[in-house]
Formats: structure tokens, C-alpha cells, sequence
């Protein structure tokens, strides 16, 4: 038998720790070997900070020399390499002076070097050096780390990967931040929305403070999730939610194709899309929460049984099927609770929404409910609880703004995406359903 060592051929004894050679198969393949470990990038994004500050740690000396070699290297181009005047005419070597760079989110000290212009007596502007001294890529690595659970006043402890970084005290840090944070929410609040073609929203709001933030997420026809935007209120009035709608529609958003918009039966949002989409927003309501507001009425040795007795109607293949389970829980909380009765059939019809439009099975699970933005609240809430006091409302829509677009890179596509177009064709056939009968409505009264 033989092993291989650097390519050399050394015979071995029977007796030997096979484990410890390296085998190769006839055609010269190596069929058993410890592979290199490499890291995808969520991998190293659930790393914890003390771990990945290392790798951060052990890299920086070899970004700095990379980036010395990149600023000698566009000296050489402009004034020639040294003792060689192959340069441009007129342009020499002068010396060099302290300056800063980044890396990452920290400020480095460290010597550049300098090009004159010596026919023209001015400084020669290093384009490598002013691309590395523009904190706004900076501002973006530490917006993740304070977000992801750093805060200001603990960051300096944290992030000092090289002894000489400046601007790490939590003051600094906190402005960076705040000004990191404000690009975002003008991001979110101004980018345009007419290059989607959406055939579903969902809209809820999420208390912070005192405060509600009413927040919307379109669903695209090839089933991507996107943050259409936020607003501030008190509650979820019409007016607010009205303006909201408006908002969207001045930034791009179509509805003449139909939306299906999702909510959790609040008055005012249904109000407000009645007034701005008219017959074109179709809404589906929240059967999760129709079916919590309903047994909240009950005692609770009852809540039980009838939470799964309208979980099992609502899971019906059918409209007819889900409506007439309802109807048959109806009559039995007639003997019960008549508040139960009188919750349950406000706005039923609205919860069989996605039942009477007949689409997949699959798709019509996925907007039965508000589950899709109540998971975006959940991981909004724990980029944000360590937020004991908002000072003011900018601080909250900055970090909700800024946490939003974060979480949107990771956002799965919905459910049953496949069967959207069943969708838009029936949001389609229910329009004109819906005209047909404004229709015959006017024509009676004017009758």
C-alpha cells in the first residue's frame, strides 16, 4: 500500500492509522478528505458578535493592507513608479500626511500618500482615497450591528476590531446611526411603487408608546413580499388610513386590476378602503381574529371547543360548506351568548372572502389571515425591544422604517404563489360582480 504526501509515494504498514491517510482512487480522486468549513452568509449572520468581531478582527490588517497597495498603486499611475518618470507630465510624489479611512463601520487612522501638480502648483485628489473616506457604506455595517443588538453606549467595547479606530464613542456612534436611519425611512416612505404589479395587501398597525404604526406589505402576482410603507396615528381611524392609501397611490400603486387587501376588522381601515378603492379592494377579514373576538365572550371552560369548532368550519373546501358550519355554531351560541352571536355575525361574509372567490386551497391559507404582517410585528418587536423610552416620533419611524427593509431581504415568497393568477382573475370577476350590482342600485333609486 502506499500514501501520498506532497505528492510523494512513501510505503506504509498494514498496521497504520488509516485515518490519518489521504486516499485516492484509481482515477485519481480524492475520495476521503476533511473539506475547508465555509460559511453562508445567514451562517455567519446568526453567529453571536463576540464571534464574528473576531473574524472582523483577524481580517482588518489584511483589508489595510490591501487598501495601502490600492492607494500606491494609483500613485504609481499618476506620478510613475519611483526613481522612473513614467508618469503623467507634471505630477510627482509628495511625501504623504495623516488622514482617515473607513473599514467596516470604523474610522481608521493612517498615512496617505500625497501627488502634486507641480505646473500647477495644486494637490492631486486620490480617487481610491475619497471613495474610502465616504462613511456611508460605514454607516450601513454599524446600522446593522446596533440593530441587530450592539447599543451605542456598549458599541465602543464591542467594535474596537483595531486599537487606533476613532469615533466609537456611543455619542458618535448614536449620530451615525440616527443618520444612517433617516436614509432609510426616506428610502421606504419615497420609493416608487409603479414598476409592481400587486394583487394583494396586507394591512395592520403595531403600538409603540402611546403611538400606532399602521404599516402595509403588498403581494406581488409572482408572489413577493414588499414593504409598501408606514404611518403614525393615534388609532386606526378612516382618515388616517385614507390618507395612507392616497399616499400609496401617489407613489405608483395600481388597484384598477383589483387588490385583494387583507385586515384584521378594524372600522377604520375597511372604511378607508371602501372610500379610496371603491369596488376595486376586495377585503378579506382576519378569520383568526373573528375567531378570537367571538369565544372571547364565552366562559372559558367553553372557549375551547368552539375555537376549534370555527377553525374546522373555516378550514371548509368551500363557501358553502364554511358558511353553512358557521350558520350551525350560530344557532348553538344563541343558546350561550347572544354578544357571541351578535360578534360573530358582524362582518361574516367578509371572513369567507377568499372561500366565495374560489381560489387554491394553498393560496386561499395564506390570506385567511393577517399571519403574514403579524410575522413581520414579531420580528419588527425584537429588533426593537430593547427600546425601554422613544423620545419623539422621528426615533420611531426611523427604527421601524430601518428594521422593515431589513427584514424584507429575507421575506419568503407567499405560499401558493403559483395559483396568483386564479386570484387576479377572480378579484376581476368580483368587480365586475360588485359594478353590476352599484349598477342596479342606482337604477332603483332613480326608478
Amino acid at each position: 500500500m502506499m500514501k501520498v504526501v506532497f505528492g510523494k509515494k512513501t510505503d506504509i504498514k498494514k498496521g497504520a492509522d488509516m485515518k490519518k491517510v489521504l486516499q485516492i482512487d484509481k482515477k485519481s480522486k480524492v475520495s476521503k478528505a476533511r473539506v475547508a468549513e465555509v460559511k453562508t452568509a445567514e451562517e455567519y449572520g446568526a453567529m453571536d458578535v463576540d464571534s464574528r468581531l473576531a473574524l472582523i478582527q483577524a481580517l482588518i490588517p489584511l483589508g489595510l493592507m490591501h487598501i495601502k497597495e490600492e492607494l500606491q498603486a494609483e500613485v504609481a499611475q499618476l506620478a510613475g513608479e519611483r526613481y522612473k518618470r513614467n508618469g503623467i507630465a507634471g505630477y510627482s510624489r509628495w511625501g504623504s500626511q495623516k488622514g482617515s479611512i473607513y473599514v467596516q463601520d470604523q474610522r481608521i487612522p493612517m498615512l496617505i500618500p500625497r501627488v502634486r501638480d507641480t505646473k500647477n502648483k495644486r494637490e492631486v485628489s486620490l480617487s481610491s482615497y475619497e471613495r474610502l473616506q465616504s462613511p456611508a457604506q460605514a454607516d450601513e455595517a454599524l446600522l446593522r450591528r446596533v440593530l441587530h443588538g450592539l447599543s451605542c453606549r456598549d458599541y465602543k467595547e464591542c467594535a474596537e476590531a483595531v486599537p487606533e479606530a476613532l469615533s466609537l464613542s456611543s455619542s458618535s456612534v448614536s449620530r451615525r446611526y440616527i443618520k444612517a436611519s433617516s436614509r432609510k425611512l426616506r428610502e421606504l416612505m419615497e420609493r416608487p411603487l409603479e414598476g409592481y404589479d400587486f394583487v394583494a395587501i396586507v394591512l395592520d398597525g403595531k403600538t409603540f408608546g402611546e403611538d400606532e404604526i399602521i404599516m402595509a406589505v403588498g403581494v406581488t402576482i409572482e408572489g413577493k413580499k414588499v414593504i409598501l410603507g408606514i404611518i403614525q396615528s393615534g388609532s386606526e381611524n378612516h382618515r388616517v388610513c385614507g390618507d395612507f392609501l392616497r399616499e400609496l397611490i401617489d407613489r405608483g400603486l395600481k388597484y384598477d386590476k383589483g387588490l385583494l387587501v387583507v385586515i384584521d376588522g378594524a372600522k377604520g381601515i375597511k372604511k378607508a378602503i371602501a372610500e379610496v378603492f371603491g369596488p376595486h379592494g376586495i377585503v378579506q377579514r382576519c378569520q383568526w381574529h373573528k375567531r378570537e373576538n367571538v369565544v372571547s365572550y364565552l366562559p372559558k371552560n367553553l372557549q375551547g371547543e368552539f375555537r376549534r369548532k370555527m377553525q374546522a368550519a373555516y378550514e371548509k373546501g368551500t363557501y358553502d360548506k364554511a358558511r353553512a358550519a358557521l350558520q350551525h355554531i350560530r344557532k348553538e351560541l344563541q343558546l350561550i351568548n347572544e354578544s357571541a352571536v351578535r360578534s360573530l355575525e358582524e362582518g361574516l361574509e367578509e371572513t369567507l372572502t377568499v372561500h366565495r372567490l374560489g381560489i387554491h386551497s394553498v393560496l386561499r391559507r395564506s390570506f385567511m389571515t393577517t399571519n403574514m404582517i403579524e410575522s413581520i410585528n414579531a420580528q419588527v418587536e425584537q429588533k426593537t425591544e430593547r427600546i425601554d423610552y422613544w423620545k419623539n416620533s422621528s426615533q420611531k419611524q426611523r427604527w421601524v422604517a430601518t428594521a422593515l427593509l431589513f427584514i424584507e431581504r429575507r421575506l419568503h415568497r407567499v405560499k401558493g404563489y403559483r395559483y396568483l393568477q386564479e386570484l387576479r382573475i377572480a378579484l376581476q370577476r368580483e368587480i365586475k360582480l360588485a359594478s353590476g350590482k352599484q349598477i342596479q342600485q342606482k337604477e332603483a333609486v332613480a326608478a
